[in-house]
């Protein structure tokens, strides 16, 4: 007797960003292959924007920029899964891990996952800096204008707050 396994498809976010080398055709690779994966469906991908580069102490104007993108997936993998294919797909162009928030020629993160809450030395979920970055809620909002970010809100609320000035004028 053979058992079944029901395969349940459960919504990702993933962003995409890169500064170094031919950042485009890299970036534009990193999807073909992740729509290649078994278990993952791509369902959208966003505009590619260009950000200045950000260090722990701010924008660096000196280093390279970014382009950065967000895709929508489907997958069957878990979350682990999704993140070894994701660090499997930075290994294949060159990403090299020796500085933190350091230049990099692809950076893949798992953004919101079906919208778990968890947390664990290998995987934080949702992401825990997303809420605060212009350059992973444009391109999210772009592609699911009614997006929330879990233990955040609404993407489009995120985005508009850090587009506030002090004051609480719209920069």
């Amino acid at each position: 007797m053979s058992v079944v396994k029901r395969l349940i498809s459960a919504p990702a976010v993933i962003a995409l960003g890169a500064n170094l080398g031919d950042r485009q055709a890299t970036m534009l690779a990193a999807v073909r292959e992740l729509a290649d994966t078994p278990g993952v469906q791509l369902t959208a991908i966003s505009t590619v924007i260009e950000t200045a580069a950000l260090r722990p102490d701010g924008v660096d104007p000196d280093a390279p920029a970014y382009l950065n993108a967000v895709v929508l997936i489907t997958t069957t993998l878990t979350p682990v899964e999704l993140l070894a294919v994701l660090n499997d797909i930075e290994h294949a162009h060159g990403r090299i891990r020796s500085e933190r928030w350091g230049d990099r020629t692809l950076d893949l993160d798992i953004v919101d996952f079906a919208g778990l809450s968890s947390t664990s030395e290998r995987l934080t979920l949702p992401h825990p800096r997303a809420f605060e970055r212009d350059f992973v809620l444009t391109p999210w909002l772009e592609l699911d204008p009614q997006a929330e970010l879990p233990g955040h809100g609404p993407v489009a609320a995120l985005l508009a707050g850090l587009h506030q000035t002090p004051s609480g004028d719209p920069a």
